[in-house]
């Protein structure tokens, strides 16, 4: 592998794990994505639980940019390349929920823990407390769910291409996406709010489908993407690109 190549791979991962870690914190914010775009609320009803609107967790902002990465490495550097990025990301992910842990429970300074802002007196532990501590099934299936839809993702993607012989990058980019997240979005439900007794099956469910009606318009908005990387890319590497791509699906049959 020429050192382009390499330095792609870097930079590819870096990408990759820094916003699988980014939506893992900025997803304790819940949006209304009918208010944020002053549009009026969809109020579905599924599984007899409703209304229900487009309230999303705030990780599925920067998500398209995880899938996004996931499809180049997956496409330049095949199976197993992804596969050692995504336990190191989970690895990651871990040990920052530990981390955040150990902070939450550390005793705050005196001249820190309240603070004035507009003449109202915050309680500054508190809202640390609350922005950054999740339960702990919320973070088991967050972890999991992010495997297994890696994983998935990559096992798709795979079949595709050896389908598809190279051409479509859209099928196998957007198809693999839309399988795995689909694992993915109801996964992290099931074990964090089903498994926990919080929500029942009925209300998980219709949540679910509700985050996955999102992702799949937000993966087939973003495919355009997935062609301008393999375009950057190819520019970069040069004629390495093709050998690259070869050797890695090769290999990871």
């Amino acid at each position: 592998m020429s050192r382009k190549a390499q330095t792609l791979y870097i930079v590819l991962c870096c990408f990759f794990i820094c916003n699988a870690i980014l939506a893992e914190f900025i997803g304790s914010k819940i949006f209304s994505l009918e208010k944020t775009l002053n549009i009026i609320p969809i109020n579905w009803f599924l599984f007899n639980n409703g209304p229900l609107n487009f309230d999303l967790t705030a990780g599925v902002l920067i998500w398209p940019a995880v899938f996004i990465m996931t499809d180049l490495i997956n496409e330049y550097f095949g199976y197993r390349g992804v596969r050692r990025i995504t336990i190191i990301a989970a690895f990651l992910i871990a040990y920052s929920f530990l981390v955040i842990f150990i902070s939450i429970r550390v005793e705050p300074a005196n001249f820190w823990e309240f603070t004035v802002v507009d003449n109202v007196q915050l309680n500054q532990n508190l809202a640390f407390k609350t922005i950054f501590g999740q339960g702990l099934w919320i973070i088991f299936g967050s972890i999991v769910a992010f495997l297994i839809g890696q994983i998935t993702d990559v096992v798709v993607f795979s079949k595709l291409r050896k389908i598809t012989k190279k051409r479509f990058i859209w099928i196998r980019a957007t198809g693999s996406t839309l399988i795995s997240q689909l694992i993915d979005s109801f996964v992290v439900l099931f074990i964090a709010f089903y498994l926990s007794g919080k929500f029942s099956l009925s209300l998980v469910l219709g949540i679910a489908i509700m985050n996955y009606a999102f992702k799949v318009v937000a993966a087939i908005l973003s495919t355009p993407l997935i062609y301008i990387g393999h375009f950057l890319i190819d520019r970069y590497i040069g004629e390495e690109a093709e050998d690259l791509k070869n050797k890695a699906h090769n290999y990871s049959k």
